[in-house]
């Protein structure tokens, strides 16, 4: 609670100045419902986002009723079935929400003013196939990139890398100069090895939404260009692993960088602000945004949508839902939300600034890089085998040197294109 008081202090001030959201609404007295899976920010609304509303309307009572995370799927959907879900609903990325505004329980919001602050990318995982409807408000993203231990920089007189070969030469400094890890990373979970190897630094070699787009649209491969360079680079990272990394657990890498400061550099993203702010608060971390293959190319990120709010069409309190999800556009919101969980920044492009200084490096790579989101999110994971998983398995057998990047990229390629029509004439 005390870490909520004083952003209620600060907020207290943002609230007096910050405008209401553009398009006023009459306004009764109502109650709106939120369903989410984030049972973490009970207090975080309840301190905060909702007083923040209330300031400027306050005939409307907001209720955030979350569920377990592993459980709110299914809750939804009986609730949704049964006609007693909530009217604002929480919108996971991708496919299951996309799903549910299929089936008539996410409400179309083309219309709704503030809409115009969200981007393609940031709007990317609730929209439809054809991007004729948007379903959903844009809350949040994460950002990958790589944190490092400043005591260690410093001690060993190490520079920020801004290309490839200065990144490698300077993992090769740390394993030559240090008994520190250079890299503090596992295979044994798989996942990280894409979501925090192969996805982290891959956009600067497909070319963010040039390469995506391409693996959608069916011009470009797994196995060519941009992300076969991808699992080439992830290759070599191999000489500067952990000792043991193939038994390392996400767990594992965690305590090896935060807790015990064995590590120098964490190949990560931006969620973990927090939580190795409340694992080590007397960690000296900082960023720096993946490297580029040359100096001079043009930079990319990860900018992953995380996190969206939409509508229930059978909600009773349909204006005054509207008029939540209308003022969740604006900058006030964006302010809001961004500082009370770093890390997890607004995808709208209202300028904001951030309290937490690595939170506020990890932001300000948007104004210096293009953004795109991970390349088997939307569409490609719709089949057998799946995208995501296979980029999991084989991203870790690169790492574990148990198959080349050759191979990976060949295999990944298969799978694809053995559901995937535009990919199958490859």
């Amino acid at each position: 609670m005390k870490k909520f008081a004083a952003l209620v202090l600060v907020l207290a001030l943002v609230v007096a100045f910050a405008p209401a959201a553009s398009h006023t609404r009459a306004q009764d007295k109502a109650t709106l419902v939120i369903e989410s899976w984030r049972n973490d920010d009970l207090v975080l609304w309840e301190d905060v986002i909702i007083p923040a509303f209330n300031a400027h309307y306050p005939n409307i009572e907001v209720i955030f009723a979350p569920a377990a995370p592993a459980e709110y799927n299914a809750a939804l959907d009986a609730k949704l079935q049964g006609g007693t879900a909530g009217d604002l609903i929480t919108c996971r990325p991708f496919d299951k929400s996309l799903e549910l505004f299929n089936k008539g329980h996410l409400a179309s919001l083309n219309d709704l003013p503030g809409m115009e602050h969200f981007s393609d990318v940031a709007r990317s995982a609730w929209i439809t196939d054809d991007g004729s409807d948007v379903f959903c408000v844009p809350m949040a993203s994460v950002i990958h990139g790589f944190m490092y231990n400043v005591a260690i920089f410093e001690e060993l007189g190490l520079e920020e890398p801004q290309t490839e070969a200065e990144f490698l030469a300077l993992l090769q400094k740390i394993k030559d100069e240090s008994d520190y890890a250079p890299l503090a990373m596992g295979t044994r979970d798989q996942w990280e090895a894409a979501t925090m190897g192969f996805q982290n630094i891959g956009p600067n070699y497909w070319k963010g939404e040039e390469g995506r787009l391409g693996l959608i649209n069916g011009t470009i491969g797994y196995n060519e260009d941009g992300f076969l360079e991808a699992f080439q680079a992830l290759a070599r990272w191999i000489p500067y692993l952990p000792d043991g990394y193939q038994a390392l657990t996400y767990p594992d890498s965690q305590n090896l960088f935060a807790a015990l400061e064995e590590a120098a550099i964490y190949p990560t993203g931006s969620w973990e602000i927090g939580v190795f702010g409340m694992m080590n608060p007397d960690l000296n971390m900082y960023a720096f945004k993946p490297p580029v293959p040359n100096e001079g190319d043009t930079c990319y990120i990860s900018d992953h949508v995380d996190i969206a709010m939409g509508m229930n069409p059978a909600s009773p309190n349909k204006e005054a839902a509207l008029t939540f999800l209308e003022w969740m556009t604006t900058q006030e919101f964006a302010q809001i939300y961004s500082n009370a969980l770093p890390g997890f920044f607004t995808l709208s492009d209202h300028e904001i600034t951030l309290d937490n200084p690595v939170a506020q490096e990890f932001i300000s790579w948007r104004g210096e890089c293009e953004s795109t989101i991970r390349s088997s999110y939307q569409i490609l994971s719709r089949g057998e085998p799946n995208n995501e998983q296979d980029l999991w398995l084989y991203s870790a057998e690169v790492l574990n040197g148990t198959i080349s990047p050759e191979e990976a990229a060949d295999i990944v390629q298969k799978g694809l294109a053995t559901w995937y029509e535009p990919q199958m004439n490859r």
